[in-house]
C-alpha cells in the first residue's frame, strides 16, 4: 500500500494539468486512479516484495530471533521455505492478473485518460480574454470578483452565420451561476445595451436593419452540454498492452508471416535490377540474363541526344527505384517494430513472475545480513537494488524495441542481472557473513597495514 500510494502521488503530479479544473466528478477521478494502480502492479509489486523480505528477515536479525532459528539446528535456508512457497503464490497470482486482469485495465485506463486529456476546461470564462467556449459566441469579462461568480464589464457577441447577422450585448456588471441540473450557465447580466444588426425588409427595400435595446437586467443561457465528459469506444484502443498472451502469439505469428511475405516482394521487386550492378563471378539467379558491358564504351555508340535521353531515362529509373525502397523499407521497420513490441510484451507476462522470486532472493538474505528492521535502512537498500532492476530493465527493453537485442534477452536482462546477486547474498547469509560489517573491514585493514609497515 506504501509503494502503490507512492506511484499514485507520481501520477497525480505527471497529470495534475488534465484532472484540475474540468469539472470532473470525483467517481471520475478514483476511477482514472484505480485503473491508474492496476497499471502500476507491474512496478510496485516487485519493489513490494524487496521492500517486504529486507525489512521481516532485518527484524528478524535484528532481535536475534534467526539466531535462535539457527542455534535449534535449523538452517537460513530451511527458514526461508516458508517464505519462498508464499512468494511463489505470489507470482503465480502475479502471471494470472498480467495475463487476465491487467490488459483490460490498460485498455480502460488509455481510453479514460485520453477522454479526460481531451475535456475542455471548465473555466469557461477566464478574465482580460475573448473566450470562443460556447459554439456561436465570443465572450469576453473584464474583471471577476474573488467569488468567482460576480462579473463587471460583460461583452458577449453572438453570430448566426446562417442570417449572416452579428448581435453583441454589453453590460456593466453580472452573475453567473449553474442550473441545478448542471445543464446550463447562466448570466444574469444588469444596466446594458443590446445591439442587433439584420436584414432589412424587401418590400420596404431595406438593406439592414439595425436595432438598439437598453435593458436593467436580462438573463442570457448558455447550454453546457458539450462539458460532459465523453467516453470513447474502448476497442479503438489496440496495442500489445491490452492484450492476453493467446492474442499476443496470433497477432505475432500473422506479423512473421507478413514480415516473410513482405522479404519476398521486395526481392522480386528488386531483382530484375541486379543486371544493371555489375556481372558477379557467380550467378546468384539463373533466371536472370545478366549483361556484360564495358563502362567506357557504353554510350560510345549513342548520338548527343540519345545520351541525353538515356540519361534522363536512368535517373527517373533509380529514383523511382530508391522511391520503391525507401518506402518498402520503411514499411519493413514499422512491422519488425510491432513484432517486437507484440514479443516483448509476451515476455513481460512472465518477467513479472519472475522478477518477485529474484528479488526475494535478494532481499532476504540481504536483511538477514543488515540485521536491520524498520524504514530506515530496509528502505535505502531496497531502493539501491530495485533502482538497478529498473534501470537495467529500461535499458534492456528500450534496446529490444530498437533491434539491437533480441526481446528474449532484452526483457529478461535484469533478471539475468539479479539472479547471480541473490544466489551470491543468499549464499553469503546462509554462512553468517560479515558482509556489511564495518569493524570486520577495518580489521581487515588494519592487519593489511601492518603487513605493509612490517
Amino acid at each position: 500500500m506504501i509503494v502503490m500510494f507512492v506511484l499514485l502521488m507520481l501520477f497525480l503530479f505527471k497529470y495534475i494539468d488534465d484532472l484540475i479544473g474540468k469539472g470532473f466528478e470525483i467517481t471520475t477521478i478514483l476511477q482514472l486512479m484505480l485503473y491508474a494502480s492496476a497499471t502500476n502492479v507491474a512496478m510496485a509489486l516487485p519493489l513490494s516484495v524487496l521492500l517486504s523480505s529486507i525489512m521481516t528477515y532485518g527484524s528478524l536479525g535484528e532481535n536475534y530471533e534467526l539466531v535462535a532459528i539457527k542455534s535449534a539446528g535449523v538452517s537460513l535456508r530451511r527458514a526461508m521455505y516458508p517464505m519462498i512457497t508464499v512468494v511463489g503464490i505470489l507470482a503465480i497470482a502475479a502471471f494470472i492478473f498480467s495475463d487476465n486482469m491487467l490488459p483490460v485495465a490498460n485498455r480502460k485506463y488509455f481510453s479514460l485518460l485520453y477522454d479526460v486529456r481531451q475535456q475542455k476546461s471548465a473555466n469557461l470564462l477566464p478574465e482580460g480574454v475573448f473566450s470562443n467556449s460556447f459554439p456561436g459566441y465570443s465572450i469576453r469579462i473584464n474583471k471577476k470578483d474573488p467569488d468567482g461568480q460576480t462579473l463587471h464589464g460583460v461583452m458577449i457577441y453572438s453570430k448566426n452565420e446562417s442570417d449572416n447577422n452579428t448581435n453583441v450585448l454589453i453590460a456593466k456588471e453580472g452573475r453567473m451561476y449553474r442550473t441545478m441540473d448542471n445543464q446550463f450557465l447562466v448570466l444574469n447580466l444588469k444596466d446594458g445595451i443590446r445591439y442587433e444588426e439584420a436584414h432589412g425588409d424587401k418590400n420596404f427595400e431595406i438593406r439592414q436593419r439595425f436595432t438598439r435595446f437598453r435593458f436593467k437586467e436580462t438573463e442570457q443561457k448558455f447550454d453546457l452540454s458539450f462539458m460532459k465528459l465523453k467516453r470513447t469506444d474502448e476497442t479503438l484502443f489496440k496495442s500489445s498492452q491490452m492484450m492476453d498472451l493467446k492474442q499476443l502469439k496470433y497477432f505475432g505469428d500473422s506479423i512473421r508471416r507478413q514480415l516473410d511475405s513482405v522479404t519476398q516482394i521486395n526481392y522480386k521487386l528488386i531483382s530484375p535490377y541486379i543486371k544493371y550492378f555489375g556481372v558477379p563471378k557467380k550467378p546468384v539467379n539463373k533466371d536472370i540474363k545478366y549483361v556484360a558491358f564495358k563502362k567506357n564504351d557504353i554510350m560510345g555508340d549513342l548520338s548527343l541526344q540519345q545520351q541525353v535521353a538515356a540519361l534522363m531515362n536512368a535517373q527517373n529509373e533509380v529514383r523511382s527505384v530508391n522511391d520503391m525502397v525507401k518506402n518498402r523499407a520503411d514499411m519493413y521497420k514499422d512491422m519488425s517494430r510491432s513484432g517486437r513490441n507484440f514479443a516483448l510484451e509476451y515476455q513481460k507476462k512472465f518477467e513479472l513472475s519472475a522478477a518477485c522470486i529474484a528479488l526475494f532472493l535478494i532481499g532476504a538474505p540481504m536483511g538477514a545480513i543488515i540485521r536491520k528492521g524498520g524504514l530506515g535502512m530496509p528502505v535505502v537498500v531496497s531502493v539501491i537494488f530495485f533502482l538497478v532492476y529498473y534501470i537495467t530493465w529500461t535499458i534492456g527493453e528500450k534496446s529490444a524495441k530498437g533491434g539491437d537485442l533480441s526481446p528474449v534477452i532484452g526483457e529478461w536482462i535484469s533478471i539475468i542481472v539479479l539472479t547471480p546477486i541473490g544466489l551470491f547474498l543468499s549464499y553469503k547469509a546462509a554462512n553468517d557473513s560479515v558482509l556489511f560489517d564495518m569493524e570486520a573491514y577495518k580489521r581487515f585493514f588494519n592487519k593489511l597495514l601492518r603487513r605493509k609497515d612490517a
